[in-house]
């Protein structure tokens, strides 16, 4: 490859390591000085030889560095560096001084009688037998992960691979990985099916071509399943499965049986129809509609709501309910299970907290949920209680080989009465199994959302289908409230849900077009607003209160251009500000960033409350950036987070931000390109969740024909799930 660069020397110190995902800073003695490397180098001991592939960066604040994309490594061969891979504390219970000790007797051969003739380590004065063994046995142990690292390394595998390889099967990999590469791309490891070509392909023998054929249907599935289907029709995966593995019709119809018999793919059918699902997903299908029919096999125990409890919470809050919101309440306290849905403006919250108010009073034990962390801020804004994310909730945690497990469930039930879920559009049929599987008998269940936005990232499309299942009670409220009817933002958002245009000639509310006929002209709008016209004209601070909600990620007004350039025009390099560049991300002190995953292991304070967990979502400003220590401090809402470096591929900048991304959240201001917006995301429900993120003012920039061809886009994306027949289905 061009550009390659390799260096070759010494371990000669260990500024950091982190032993979960093998990122470390290391001093390496090259050419007759010592180098800084940085990167996934998993496992590494002073004393040992590396030889380095990347590339030379310079560091605003500790200047030259190598950066290592991949490695080499081979176990010290000389005296002199087995005493200082000993002297370094890597095997334990052998210090400095014994160190010595034991290169002085055994030389070049003390590796060799650490590992197989260990009671020769006992005739040495000060070590006894039973320590000579315990030594031993420390050193294999640690010399195990060292040698399958070493092993997979010449594969062509590069260290965090090595790393995730070792810590699914241990010192069986190399033998397993060697039979068959394929097993790589299996949810153990989850490695791209074609990164696992590559290796294959640079293997001398081989391969078996019956594991890359499984291995390959079981990926078109798995990436359909990121593409939120949790399951597809048996004829769908032929013609792919055939593109992709290079054989017949017949070959890769008996490829699915065999997987189907092996039970690596589950098959059902729908009239007479074959739908192939990963065991996980139908089992999660199967589990949300096995307890829903247990739930209302065995409901709450009944309570009576009289109109005047309703008419008390009335005349105490000085309002009026409508009759679906009475409907709702006294739905959700005698039945005990509700589905509740609707557009803004129509009293979703008015609804819900009469629903608490009257749980409430009955002394129910109640708790509140959302997907994500900003969505629960919104939910304990609005009710005025504390509510949480939904993983927090059931208590997430890591089990082995990290996969995600959640300490409430079936046998150690939530301690409730009544749960209610906010935003459950967004919620994915895994998350939602594991909810009702820790419901205890007899919990009620009120499920909120709204049926008109974007289906969840993750796979399936819970609240459609159970909607569509008719099986739970459902109220949609329908009737726009008067001091809604006052917003442009709600009234045009449900005449784009009806699939009427909104109206873009008024300019005197909270509802603004600004026609720009390119990109180009677009983006330099939307900066300018931004950064300059909207904090000046009602004293928005662009951190906090204006969001840029963008279609896609891609092209002159997607996220990435546009926070590359509002980054250079709010927060421009500065010699009195600390930056962390990260392959192409570049992070500098001040900068608006956004948490892209769920990390339940960051640590926050906020006053004197210290608890830990940055969720998918969340918004924050980077506050500093400590090179020494490799942390960042990042202020979310509040919460002041100690982020390390090696989570950074965990964020992005958040001046300008998805529509996907913005679900469950809502904005003080939001600006949306609406130019020259792709086919696949110019769609009616895309648009329409963009525009209810919006609390005071929107600002479409673009063209009034784009606007349009999204409104008349009502074919929302197919999502194959089997949850709505499983529900009906006797």
């Amino acid at each position: 490859m061009n550009g390659e660069i390799f260096i070759e020397g010494t371990i000669e110190n260990i500024v950091y390591t982190n032993p979960e995902n093998g990122y470390s800073v290391i001093d390496l003695s090259y050419e007759g000085s010592l180098v800084t490397v940085v990167g996934i180098m998993p496992s590494c001991c002073v004393g040992e030889k590396l030889k380095v592939k990347g590339q030379w960066t310079k560091h605003p604040s500790f200047g030259t560095q190598f950066k290592a994309e991949a490695c080499e490594r081979s176990m010290p061969k000389s005296a002199g560096d087995m005493l200082r891979y000993l002297s370094s504390g890597t095997v334990k219970g052998i210090g400095p001084k014994m160190a010595q000790k034991i290169v002085e007797r055994f030389g070049e051969n003390t590796f060799d009688v650490l590992e197989n003739h260990p009671h020769e380590l006992a005739e040495i004065k000060g070590i006894s037998m039973d320590k000579a063994m315990e030594m031993s046995e420390k050193f294999r142990s640690q010399f195990a992960v060292r040698e399958v690292i070493i092993a997979l390394e010449r594969v062509g595998m590069n260290s965090s691979e090595c790393l995730s390889a070792y810590k699914a099967y241990g010192t069986a990999a190399p033998e397993r990985i060697t039979e068959n590469p394929y097993i790589l791309c299996t949810d153990k490891i989850g490695m791209r099916f074609e990164r696992a070509d590559e290796i294959a392909a640079s293997f001398p023998g081989e391969v078996k071509s019956i594991f890359r054929q499984r291995a390959g249907i079981l990926h078109i599935l798995r990436h359909n399943l990121r593409n939120g289907h949790t399951c597809l029709p048996r004829g769908k995966i032929i013609m792919p499965a055939m593109e992709l593995l290079g054989i017949d019709h017949d070959d890769v119809q008996t490829v699915i049986d065999d997987l189907i018999e092996d039970k690596e793919i589950i098959e059902d059918f729908l009239d007479d129809k074959s739908y192939l699902f990963l065991p996980y997903e139908y089992y999660d299908e199967k589990s949300i509609a096995d307890r829903i029919k247990v739930m209302l096999r065995f409901p709450p125990a009944e309570g009576r709501t009289l109109d005047k409890d309703i008419e008390k919470i009335e005349e105490q809050k000085g309002i009026k309910f409508e009759e679906k919101q009475k409907q709702a309440i006294k739905t959700a306290v005698t039945k005990g299970l509700l589905v509740l849905t609707g557009g803004p403006g129509t009293g979703k919250t008015t609804t819900l907290n009469g629903i608490l108010e009257l749980f409430e009073k009955k002394k129910l034990r109640v708790l509140l949920a959302a997907p994500t962390g900003r969505a629960a801020m919104r939910m304990s804004e609005v009710t005025g209680r504390q509510a949480k994310t939904i993983h927090r909730l059931l208590e997430s945690e890591w089990g082995e080989g990290d996969r995600q497990i959640f300490a409430r469930n079936i046998e150690n039930p939530l301690e409730a009465d009544a749960v209610i879920v906010d935003e459950l559009s967004m919620v994915d049929t895994h998350l939602f199994a594991a909810l009702l599987n820790a419901l205890p008998l007899g919990c009620r269940l009120v499920m909120v959302g709204d049926s008109d936005q974007l289906p969840p990232v993750g796979a399936g499309n819970v609240l459609h289908d159970i909607i569509e299942s008719e099986l739970l009670p459902t109220v949609c409220l329908t009737q726009v409230f008067r001091q809604a009817l006052e917003s442009l933002i709600v009234t045009n958002a449900h005449s784009i849900v009806k699939g009427d245009y909104p109206d873009l000639s008024r300019n005197d509310k909270d509802f603004f077009f600004m026609h720009r006929g390119d990109v180009y002209s677009a983006a330099e709008t939307i900066c300018e607003l931004y950064s300059k016209r909207l904090p000046k004209a009602y004293g928005y601070d662009p951190m906090t209160h204006i969001q840029i909600i963008c279609p896609s990620r891609k092209g002159v007004t997607g996220t990435v251009s546009l926070n590359a350039e509002l980054q250079r025009i709010l927060n421009p390099p500065d010699k009195d500000k600390e930056e962390l560049v990260r392959q192409v991300k570049i992070f500098r002190e001040g900068d608006k960033v956004m948490q892209i995953k769920n990390n339940y292991d960051i640590i926050w304070t906020k006053g004197k409350e210290v608890s830990s967990g940055i969720f998918n979502g969340d918004i924050g400003r980077i506050i500093a950036i400590n090179h020494n220590a490799s942390f960042m401090k990042i202020d979310f809402d509040g919460r002041i987070a100690l982020y390390p470096f090696e989570n950074v591929p965990e964020l992005e900048l958040a001046y300008a931000v998805t529509v996907h991304k913005s679900q469950g959240s809502e904005f003080e201001a939001v600006i949306m390109p609406v130019c020259s917006v792709i086919p696949q995301l110019s769609y009616r429900n895309l648009l329409y969740t963009a525009v209810t993120r919006a609390k005071s003012r929107l600002i479409l920039v673009g063209t009034q024909s784009q606007i349009n061809a999204m409104v008349d886009n009502d074919k929302k994306t197919r999502r194959y799930s089997f949850l709505k027949h499983l529900l009906t289905r006797e």
